[in-house]
């Protein structure tokens, strides 16, 4: 069939006669031209759909690389600065043991009591009562409350408090609770020390 002939039926076609209830009928070079068109259109939309996916699994690419290159520079950042940080973790465990040092074990709760007593027993003051309360366990130490009752004078009580912040051992003083004693410038205190023993001990 030739070009004109082709050219020729296109303008013979009414398209009143071009109804999809036609469809069989319709002439070869519309359907032809149909065909084409349709292969086009899908061609498109497929390709289209197509870039959209991965246009979309190249955002996720881009976000895991930039994810990446964060770690990666944490990374870097970290063995760059390793024998520094070696050397910061050897000095946190020199410490930590110096701290450990100053807690009492169970062993010796005993004679940290009588170093109590003979600091108070020095500054001049006389105990009414010092008891061990009951411990009390928190996330990584233990404590050891100390009930603790004396008499003395202003400054007795000053030394005391002084004397017992002196110790080897770590004692915190807690809830003091001065009243006035019975002799003249007597005063008569109660007060609660605390010391704590480290849980890894257990």
């Amino acid at each position: 069939m030739a070009f004109a002939d082709i050219l020729k039926s296109f303008k013979d076609i009414q398209p009143s006669d071009l109804t999809l209830e036609s469809l069989g009928s319709w002439p070869m070079p519309v359907k032809v031209v149909s065909w084409a068109l349709a292969f086009i259109l899908s061609c498109f939309l497929g390709y289209n759909q197509h870039l959209q996916e991965m246009g979309v699994q190249l955002d996720q690419v881009r976000t895991t690389e930039a994810e990446l290159r964060r770690q990666f520079e944490a990374k870097a950042f970290q063995v760059a600065n390793l024998d520094a940080l070696r050397a910061q973790l050897k000095d946190m465990e020199e410490q930590f043991g110096a701290l450990l040092g100053q807690l009492p074990k169970d062993t010796e709760v005993p004679g940290l009591l009588e170093d109590i007593t003979e600091k108070g027993v020095d500054s001049g003051l006389k105990f009414s009562s010092i008891a061990l309360q009951g411990e009390q366990a928190a996330e990584f130490y233990v404590e050891l409350p100390i009930d603790i009752n004396l008499t003395g004078t202003y400054h007795d009580l000053g030394a005391f408090a002084s004397g017992v912040a002196g110790l080897p051992r770590i004692v915190t003083l807690h809830d003091f609770k001065i009243a006035p004693g019975v002799g003249s410038g007597e005063l008569t205190m109660q007060i609660m020390a605390k010391t704590y023993r480290y849980k890894g001990e257990e």
